[in-house]
């Protein structure tokens, strides 16, 4: 054999093995939250108070529904479609929400919608990270109840002291466990798949739920809870935008063939076992995940079920961190200590304050809920919420980005409209039974991301009212020039064509200037990552001033010294012993002026008091900061 072939073979060897890792990988962190979903669809179905009989009929419904479901909103939604709406690489709602506003650019109406639906599915996903821990090991741990009697009040202590475990290891990281993830999820799909199988051999009958025409006549003999099931069923369905928001990890294809060769086979088997099982004896229907699996195995189930529900919800737990990262750096939420969990994974980090917040929320559902079956109808509707999101913001970039033909384009998103909205209309009643927590969750979040965003801009506003053009400011230092002192000053400020107040302040009370003035101003772009080219721009004003712009995506972690460092102009001298940095700090102070609500300037003015300051969030050096205040009225 040749050289060249034999490298062309441990090349195609080398590819080989790094897809089946990265297919492994999304198994693990991608499926988590819809792989656990057959703990509790079927079983919330049944005897969710829908009022679906456990006969022939109402189970073949069921699960031709549930499939048809899966096969539709997952496979063809997301893994066909959505996940080819990325932007750099990027997934999830607000990676999204980017991209369409980005697309709806010429139509300011349209893009100020995009922006509300993108901040209110961002909204809805917090209310679904808490939802998804809670509901998933609490119906992993109730399979004891089956296998001990006596447990059930041991159910929510067992649950809670897994939950709150789970978020203590959050600050250690998840690198080293994250390793198993991937080799325990496909070791979950493969139980999943063997129970499956297992149940259609005793009642063979159930595949022909495969069909379409037993969802069409559930329909029809239940005109009454026809749609309402829906309700029941999308519980199939969570999760599927996890597929989506961690693409940025694994890329599509990876994705979608753990999809199609792993994912929803086992699914589909293990959902008609359930149903099998049902079909064997209606009583079953109290819990068919564990009266599928035979006696010897019912407690293994319980363990590797209780581990694949902790993976499901640390997914559910980086998402969470992940997307509060983006916001922040797209100007929705206040800057937040970011701690990096792994020297080689930029993604791994660790947010405190989301993480405490999570808990709480988790607890708090535990204690209130204190079972999966009271859980799921809080569930639904934080998700099918998102679903519908995710739907109106792909209409955006079918029609704008992508430019399909309307013949293709219409028929399309109104088809993926009308499923998402059946599924979110037939979830709205749940609110009055328990669904209300999402949305008042959601509801606040909103609220405070919508404040933020609103009363940065209005900060920025009012501090222009009183700023002096850069031009008049140098033509006056040459008029009379300053005592100018060693060194370079680098001033931060978000106008490119004003003089920061840091700066006017430093000349008034200490009447000298550096050799160097670096008026810096950091952008933050709508792609997920800049590259090193497009990151420094400079503009040399003469007498020593200089404007600096650096450019940073929603996904990196703004570091002005190392961006710096890539200034080559000779007359730029950013060594760190010659660089001192100057810092605004803005009080703000609600006032009657036209604005924001009162109350609204007042939650503002609390946020911007405990946001992270600049000095850390752009990672400068502690001894070369000075910073000095001012007070704004808003």
């Amino acid at each position: 054999m040749s050289d060249a072939a034999t490298r062309a073979e441990e090349t195609s060897e080398g590819h080989s093995s790094s897809a089946i890792g990265l297919m492994v990988g999304a198994v693990g962190v991608c499926y988590g939250d819809i792989g656990t979903s057959p703990l509790y669809t079927l079983k919330e179905v049944f005897i969710g108070g829908y009022g679906v009989q456990a006969n022939h009929d109402g189970v073949l419904g069921v699960l031709s529904l549930i499939f048809w479901s899966l096969v539709w909103v997952v496979s063809i939604k997301y893994v066909i479609f959505v996940l080819r709406a990325d932007n750099q690489g990027e997934g999830g709602v607000m990676a999204l929400s980017a991209l369409a506003r980005r697309a709806a650019a010429p139509f300011g109406r349209l893009q100020t919608i995009v922006v509300v639906a993108g901040l209110i599915g961002a909204a809805l996903f917090y209310g679904d990270s808490m939802i998804t821990p809670a509901i998933s090991v609490l119906s992993a741990v109730e399979g004891l109840e089956i296998a001990f009697d006596g447990l059930e009040h041991w159910t929510v202590p067992l649950a809670l002291i897994v939950l709150i475990g789970l978020f203590l290891i959050q600050k250690h990281g998840t690198a080293r466990i994250g390793i198993l993830f991937g080799p325990v999820m496909v070791l979950w799909f493969g139980a999943l798949a063997a129970l499956g199988v297992y149940g259609v051999i005793q009642q063979p009958e159930v595949l022909q739920a495969m069909n379409p025409v037993w969802a069409v006549r559930f329909f029809s003999s239940h005109p009454g809870i026809g749609v309402a099931i829906l309700g029941a069923t999308v519980l199939a369905l969570t999760g599927a935008e996890a597929l989506y928001a961690d693409m940025g990890h694994f890329g599509r294809k990876p994705i979608a063939r753990a999809w199609f060769l792993l994912v929803l086979p086992a699914l589909v088997l293990n959902y008609f076992g359930q149903g099998a099982t049902i079909l064997s004896n209606a009583e079953a229907a109290r819990n068919p995940f564990y009266l599928l699996a035979p006696g010897w195995a019912l407690l293994p189930m319980v363990a590797l079920s209780t581990l694949a529900t902790v993976i499901a919800s640390q997914a559910v737990i980086s998402g969470a961190f992940s997307l509060t990262r983006q916001a922040i750096q797209l100007g929705y939420v206040p800057r937040m200590t970011i701690q990096h969990t792994s020297s080689h994974e930029q993604g791994q980090i660790y947010i405190g304050g989301v993480n405490w917040a999570l808990m709480v929320g988790v607890v708090l559902l535990v204690l209130g809920f204190e079972s999966s079956a009271s859980l799921a109808a809080a569930y639904g509707v934080a998700v099918t919420g998102t679903m519908l999101i995710t739907t109106l913001l792909m209409g955006v970039v079918i029609w704008r980005l992508w430019k399909w033909p309307l013949w293709l384009g219409v028929p399309f998103f109104c088809v993926m409209l009308a499923v998402d909205s059946l599924f979110f209309a037939a979830n709205l009643p749940k609110v009055i039974q328990g669904g209300a927590f999402p949305v008042i969750a959601g509801i606040v979040i909103f609220i405070l991301m919508s404040t933020w965003k609103r009363g940065r801009q209005l900060l920025v506003e009012r501090l222009d009212e009183g700023s002096l053009p850069l031009s008049v400011f140098i033509s006056s230092m040459r008029v009379q020039p300053p005592h100018r002192v060693q060194g370079t000053a680098v001033f931060l400020t978000a106008r490119t064509d004003a003089v920061p107040h840091a700066l006017l302040h430093n000349l008034l009370h200490n009447q000298v200037l550096h050799e160097q003035v670096v008026l810096l101003t950091v952008v933050n772009e709508d792609s997920p990552r800049v590259s090193p080219d497009r990151r420094f721009e400079v503009e040399a004003y003469g007498d020593g001033f200089f404007r600096v712009i650096l450019h940073f995506g929603f996904m990196e972690e703004p570091d002005i010294p190392a961006a710096l460092r890539l200034c080559h102009l000779n007359e730029l001298d950013f060594s760190p012993m010659r660089t001192t940095y100057f810092l605004s700090r803005e009080t703000v102070i609600p006032s009657k002026r036209i604005g924001m609500a009162r109350w609204r300037e007042g939650l503002f003015a609390f946020l911007l008091k405990n946001a992270n300051g600049n000095l850390r969030y752009f990672n400068l050096p502690l001894n070369r900061v000075i910073e000095l205040g001012t007070q704004v009225e808003i």
